[in-house]
């Protein structure tokens, strides 16, 4: 089975004296093939990672504002751009953005306003044509590429990912590379791993097998496996485990030439697509990462796509050709994702580069057995005497076969010098809005209920503090000082002046106080029920929150159901249900940088804040959920939640709150990416604050949190033939350890355009532009923003057609690479964040930008282009088998009605919620073996489960929804939908390729983007 390629992150943390990035370049210039065609075959199985800190990452101050050099913006979190995207040079505009760096700027290619997309003829009554928005400010912001996704699969997933039971595998790859050594003359080790598809070149050279088997690993490197959490099983990576033989061609400048000249392309990746003709381009089955073009032999050893990808798996050799190409440069990172299998390493020496302070990976040269070159700055380093010998394979003088150069991801245990204080302990503060509207809700029985239930699994140690706070116009602390025989409530009524009432005693130690602890969970929800208090103080008590934490840090997880209104922090409603669709009118930033303010000096004190909103009303979301954005926290939003009224949110809260409570977390993090000399990295995107250029402040980290990052080619990267990116995520564990996570991948240099094109991920490219248009929704407007979206389809698609394509066919021809482009660009304008139209909730929107700007790429893909699958005739044919169950894989149908029929049953997995259609005319078989009703009739108006019936037709279809909830770490709820319910109009809604009121159908949208290209 074909891998697909592992993205390696790049950047280590490092809180050592000032080290620079990367310093000269060599190896040999040549042109790369153009890349492998970007479906692969395999099945990646997505898995979850803990974040790692930095090294230094613990000074205890209140974060500086940075400087932003080029717009003299000062920044403080969120998405930080050091090139302001606010200017976002569309066709015609004039580019008035200066240059980054000594990067010259490139003026766009051609002229003329652009009209922004049409609304549908009922709409339009004056199709005025408007000056277009665009993502590429110039020379630095790039496009969206094509990247298809490939969904997560669940725990022991034996049919991908065979194992070895007799040996411990020590990765999720542990294929093993020799490297041969050469004189320190000879270009660069690297240049032997672009791939050659002509099999003569591989067998014309010896071969050197390099397999063995690992003996039982010695205590410094255990291979973990953490817990299963609940609610979401961590997968293993789609590598193969145990040893690994694989033949090495011999490495050397002739070679590369003779391998680089019999270079050829699957036909498939070659293909040029009229998307007119050929419409109906999606796969039936989950869309792959694509495979960057390199040699077999280090593309085994590259990173996981499920952990870091990058938006060109073949990366442009200047800047200028990235211009071109209209395509962003970024990357998408889960870095604290679960993994089944984790090699850790215990040693008193992390072997680093002395010059840029990247940590030694599977992708650097040795030079001999003394001497390794730094593939991102190329500095030559000497192998330090301990590092000379494999506790593995017990031998000496194999550097080259240390896990640390065997695998891609790896965790290291930090030594005292990566820490500036002793490791925090695990904190968790509780603070819960108690006034009359929380109350009524009921929230607050199934908080305490699932606290007491998961009490004993919160991640810890025999440090774990805890505490609790409720507020409404007042704020009560709680002692809980061992020795009291039950809970003390502490009243504070001012509010304008917050103090904290005996310190010592409101923090308490779990194990000490755990019979307190009960005590209160099990009488809180009665303590309020009486209350008439309307008012929420919820600023004050986030001050309060703060003080108590400020000398530890830690998490502080608010529950919050109503717009606060007295003390710090109150709010007005802003939300005119009139005008939500009128771009001007919607409140999409914050109205009081007071949650700003407060997060920043949270991140200072190592204090990250999870916001749950459970509201129905309007809550003024784009101001709470700065709490969370800049302290690295996350915003959870359950409208209209009542433990009555609405029981599917509170199941569906109640699933939630467990992950949360239980999953692993990471303190006092610190987060660096690096890259190869002559790439630079300008913009951030996800929840933390940027302490400096390029160092991101994580008070938590956790295992569902996705970032991305832009960035630019600085330097021609002409004398190199692949360039490198790393990550590293220092932390503190649950049990306070000092960790470091560490993610590279590699990846290609290209000197053509059609390369470029054919190296393009257009799923990472649509997950990059999402996160922009977020930003730029929020800094100028909606349409600017939506405007965005369709220029950057535009401009890719127009730049392929006149500098790659040798004829001028008429039609919307465009590369294989792309053929989704603009099917996702018009998912992601009907998505809540960017959709017009009065049916959006402020809030929700809100709500929905913050999930784009935090969630992994796969969810972001789920929830932007759902799956529709037929379910009325599953059948074991290609099911997968799992932990003895049998998961039926049913092909993936295009969101358009015309694929529905009165005859059969759809099941929509739209991310966070499934709908499963039923038609009029459903074959009696399904409803009385999957429903359990004898005729269409007699199907509940609300229903959202399915009855467990022993019938194969019921066992399938419920594997098949169980096996979907698993692969993710929130709980989409199910709704069983007939034809004249409520929610159709919702699962309508989803239908992208079908028109709605207010915006075009999908054949539409190409012929509006055809016109565009071909003026």
């Amino acid at each position: 089975m074909s891998q697909p390629g592992i993205p390696a992150s790049g950047g280590a943390p490092t809180g050592l004296p000032a080290q620079n990035r990367a310093s000269s370049a060599s190896g040999s210039l040549y042109t790369n093939g153009p890349v492998q065609n970007a479906l692969m075959s395999s099945q990646v199985s997505v898995n979850e990672g803990y974040n790692s800190q930095l090294p230094g990452s613990y000074p205890h101050l209140i974060p500086a504002k940075t400087l932003n050099p080029v717009s003299g913006q000062s920044n403080y979190g969120g998405s930080q751009n050091v090139s302001p995207l606010s200017i976002y040079q569309g066709p015609g505009q004039t580019l008035y953005r200066p240059p980054v760096a000594s990067n010259p700027v490139t003026p766009s290619l051609h002229s003329g306003p652009v009209p922004r997309m049409p609304l549908p003829t009922s709409q339009n009554p004056a199709a005025t044509p408007m000056p277009s928005g665009s993502f590429l400010p110039g020379a630095i912001v790039q496009p969206p590429l094509n990247w298809q996704y490939n969904y997560p699969s669940t725990g022991s997933q034996t049919n991908h990912c065979p194992r070895a039971s007799s040996q411990p595998a020590v990765s999720g790859n542990t294929n093993l590379t020799s490297h041969q050594y050469v004189s320190s003359g000879d270009p660069s080790l690297q240049n032997n791993f672009i791939k050659s598809a002509t099999p003569q070149h591989a067998n014309k050279n010896p071969t050197m097998s390099v397999g063995y088997s690992y003996p039982s690993l010695p205590p410094g490197y255990q291979n973990t496996a953490p817990p299963s959490t609940t609610g979401m099983p961590p997968s293993s990576l789609n590598y193969s485990s145990g040893p690994q033989g694989f033949t090495q061609t011999p490495l050397g400048a002739n070679h590369l030439t003779a391998s680089m000249s019999g270079l050829s392309l699957h036909p498939e990746g070659l293909r040029v697509i009229n998307l007119l003709q050929e419409r109906n381009m999606l796969p039936a089955t989950p869309l792959q990462p694509s495979v960057p073009n390199l040699h077999e032999d280090i593309q085994k050893l590259n990173c996981n796509p499920e952990l870091f990808r990058c938006t060109l798996t073949s990366i442009p050799q200047t800047q200028a050709l990235l211009n071109k190409a209209k395509l962003p440069l970024g990357l998408l990172l889960h870095p604290f994702k679960d993994l089944v299998q984790l090699p850790v390493v215990t040693s008193s020496t992390i072997v680093r580069c002395r010059s840029c302070r990247t940590y030694i990976n599977p992708f650097v040269s040795f030079l001999d057995q003394r001497r390794w070159k730094c593939n991102l700055c190329y500095r030559v380093n000497d192998v330090p005497e301990e590092f000379m010998y494999n506790p593995l394979t017990r031998v000496y003088g194999e550097p080259h076969r240390r896990p640390e150069v065997q695998n891609a991801t790896i965790e290291f245990m930090a030594p005292s010098e990566y820490m500036l204080r002793p490791p925090q302990p695990p904190v968790y503060l509780f603070v819960f809005d108690v006034s009359h509207n929380a109350v009524e809700t009921g929230y607050l029985n199934s908080v305490c209920q699932s606290l007491l239930d998961n009490l004993d699994l919160l991640p810890g140690n025999t440090r774990t503090k805890i505490g609790f706070i409720t507020f409404d116009s007042t704020i009560h602390f709680y002692s809980l000082q061992e020795g009291l025989a039950q809970p003390q409530m502490l009243i504070v009524s001012d509010i304008e002046d917050v103090f904290i009432p005996m310190p010592e005693n409101l923090l308490v130690n779990l194990n000490e106080s755990k019979e307190l602890v009960q005590d209160l969970l099990k009488t809180l929800p009665q303590m309020f029920t009486k209350t008439l208090e309307t008012q929420s103080a919820l600023g004050p008590a986030l001050q309060a929150a703060f003080k108590l934490m400020s000398p530890t840090g830690g998490r502080m997880s608010v529950f919050q159901t109503q717009l606060p209104t007295l003390g710090m922090g109150a709010l007005r409603p802003r939300e005119e249900p009139n005008q939500r669709s009128s771009a001007k009118e919607i409140h999409l930033t914050p109205s009081t940088d007071f949650y700003k303010k407060l997060a920043l000096d949270c991140s200072g004190q190592q204090v990250a804040v999870d916001l749950f909103l459970l509201s129905g009303q309007y809550s003024d979301l784009a101001s709470l959920g700065c709490i969370s954005r800049y302290s690295a926290g996350s915003v959870y939003y359950y409208p209209s939640y009542h433990h009555q009224q609405n029981p599917v949110q509170v199941q569906k809260f109640q699933k939630e709150l467990q992950r949360y409570l239980t999953r692993k977390i990471g303190f006092e993090a610190v987060m660096r990416i690096r890259c190869t000399k002559g790439l630079s990295i300008h913009t951030f995107h996800g929840n933390f604050f940027v302490r400096s250029t390029d160092l991101l402040s994580l008070p938590n980290v956790n295992p569902d949190a996705g970032y991305a990052v832009q960035m630019s080619v600085e330097e021609n990267l002409t004398d190199t033939q692949l360039v490198s990116f790393q990550s590293a995520l220092l932390y503190t564990s649950s049990k306070g350890e000092r960790r470091i996570r560490v993610h590279t991948l590699c990846l290609p240099v290209v000197s053509t355009l059609n390369e470029v094109f054919l190296g393009a991920d257009v799923q990472a490219i649509s997950g990059l532009l999402a996160n922009m248009a977020v930003d730029r929704s929020v800094t100028a407007s909606l349409s600017d923003a939506r405007d965005a979206l369709v220029n950057a389809v535009i401009d890719s698609l127009s730049a392929y057609r006149s500098s790659v394509l040798s004829n001028q066919q008429p039609g919307l021809m465009v590369p294989f690479s792309l053929r989704l482009f603009p099917l996702f660009v018009l998912a992601l304008l009907k998505q809540k964040s960017f959709q017009t139209g009065t049916n959006a909730r402020l809030d929700e929107r809100i709500f929905a930008m913050c999930q784009v700007k935090n969630q992994p790429l796969v969810y972001l893909m789920l929830t932007t282009h759902p799956s529709l699958y037929r379910v009325d005739n599953l059948s074991d044919e290609g099911a997968l088998s799992i932990n003895d169950r049998t998961i039926p894989q049913p092909p993936i149908l295009q969101l358009s009605v015309e694929k529905l029929s009165r005859d059969g049953a759809f099941l929509m997995d739209a991310g966070s919620v499934l709908m499963l259609w039923v038609g009029k005319n459903c074959g009696q078989n399904f409803l009385s073996q999957v429903l359990g009703v004898q005729n269409y009739a007699l199907i509940p108006q609300i229903m959202t489960d399915l009855p467990e019936l022993e019938t194969p037709e019921s066992a399938r279809i419920i594997a098949f929804i169980s096996w979907l909830r698993e692969q993710r770490p929130f709980f989409p709820i199910l709704y069983v939908i007939r034809d004249e319910s409520p929610m159709k109009a919702n699962f309508l809604q989803n239908m992208v390729e079908d028109r709605t009121e207010s915006a075009l159908s999908y054949y539409e949208f190409l012929l509006h983007i055809q016109q565009q290209v071909n003026k």
